[in-house]
């Protein structure tokens, strides 16, 4: 491909992302539903981040929480993020009180019967989504959306518990949910048209990034995040520190790389006291309480502002459970086992038809996940470095793993000189 210039690289991302608003089949004649109220699920991290959108864009939000100090601690950091908005002079103080003024806390999904649109945003558990669906089902008016934050669930299952499934939607929000841009919307198998039109309508009613996909595990965001996550962990079983992975995806672009991610989060996500998990490296540091940033410990060492420094223990840790010794790996190798997956993976979902474009793919990782802008998503760096090179490093990965195996759209991309970005496989299907 030739060189591929700066401008030429906005003029594409401006493209795919007024692209990623037209869905095939749905148009201004589409019907849309009328969205007054909207009810949350959750006042945690994501249902609140979540209700601030709605609140702000003018929406009134009644949002849910099983006991009242949960729903009080909920929305105590809503008003605080709001409070240090309006300290920072992003509007007047009075419109916190303004946006506060729109919220209903309550303690019953019962309360939210008559609400247009409904986001469950529990933690990620199906038997617990399910039981909630359950319930929305036989307490929600007709025609109300029910809509779902799940990051990677199955929402076919979910919406199979309700006798309304063509109600049932994903709404894919990104933490901090008040601050993120992107938005994937998830239509299920049987998500009525006017369900997809009224919530396209409504990203951008609440001033987001929208991309519309299909149903399978991840999505299209975390089902690509999840191939680069597992690639990282194997270069650790090869003697490659966490600091020299993030340092290369830095020096790409990354703002942060998987493990400086990962003591941003907290590594105890999804962890309790003795458990043990596949991943044995992040279950020691656990024990141990390196559980990131917020223990001042965890793949890194942290000082009082928060500033990361390697760590003798976690390298001394990662020996003992790996049994590799450190190697230095050149950064450009370690960039070739990290986002050639994830370029081989945005291949197989499109394959599967549950991504409507190649260029949809660039907006998700360009809005949710923080790829460097200056080199247009995985999709069009795909077609920079060329196909050839990425089907090098995957039947290399392939080889040592099947799950990595070369999509069979990229090997045709190899063979005949194709291009990633211009892949069409008919667009999403359900």
């Amino acid at each position: 491909m030739p060189d591929v210039t700066q401008d030429d690289i906005g003029a594409y991302i401006a493209k795919a992302g007024m692209a990623a608003w037209d869905v095939p089949g749905i148009d201004t004649t589409t019907p849309r539903r009328d969205l007054k109220t909207v009810g949350i699920i959750g006042a945690g991290t994501m249902g609140g981040g979540i209700a601030m959108n709605f609140a702000t864009a003018g929406f009134d939000v009644k949002i849910v929480e099983t006991t009242q100090d949960a729903l009080d601690r909920g929305l105590k950091v809503v008003r605080g993020n709001y409070q240090r908005s309006a300290d920072k002079g992003r509007f007047p103080q009075d419109e916190v009180e303004a946006r506060m003024g729109r919220f209903d806390g309550r303690l019953a999904l019962a309360d939210l019967a008559e609400c247009d649109l409904v986001i469950e945003a529990v933690f990620e558990n199906m038997d617990l989504k399910k039981q909630i669906f359950t319930e929305l089902n036989r307490v929600m008016k007709p025609g109300a959306i029910l809509a779902t934050n799940t990051s990677a669930l199955d929402i076919d299952e979910i919406a199979s518990v309700t006798d309304r499934p063509a109600d049932v939607i994903g709404l894919h929000f990104f933490s901090p949910a008040n601050v993120m841009k992107l938005l994937e919307i998830v239509r299920a198998a049987k998500t009525a048209d006017d369900v997809v039109a009224t919530c396209m309508d409504l990203a951008k009613t609440i001033n987001k990034v929208a991309t519309l996909v299909g149903v399978c595990p991840g999505f299209v965001g975390n089902r690509i995040l999840f191939a680069r996550q597992i690639q990282a962990q194997k270069l650790l079983y090869q003697g490659v520190l966490p600091w020299d992975v993030d340092a290369a995806l830095n020096a790409f672009g990354f703002k942060m790389g998987p493990f400086q991610m990962s003591d941003l989060a907290g590594l105890d996500i999804g962890w309790s006291k003795g458990a043990t998990t596949d991943n044995p490296i992040r279950d020691r540091l656990c024990e141990m309480d390196r559980r990131g940033q917020k223990t001042q410990a965890g793949f890194y060492d942290y000082d009082e502002a928060r500033r990361p420094i390697p760590s003798d223990v976690t390298a001394g840790i990662i020996q003992d459970i790996t049994g590799a010794a450190p190697i230095q790996m050149p950064a450009d190798e370690i960039l070739k086992v990290l986002l050639h997956p994830m370029i081989n993976e945005a291949v197989k979902i499109l394959e599967e038809n549950k991504a409507q474009r190649p260029s949809d793919i660039d907006v998700v990782w360009l809005n949710g996940y923080g790829w460097p802008p200056d080199s247009g998503g995985p999709m069009l760096y795909g077609d920079v470095i060329g196909p050839g090179a990425v089907l090098d490093t995957m039947t290399r990965l392939g080889a040592e793993d099947p799950a990595f195996s070369p999509a069979e759209r990229l090997r045709q991309l190899a063979a005949e000189g194709g291009k990633f970005t211009e892949i069409d496989t008919g667009g999403l299907k359900t």
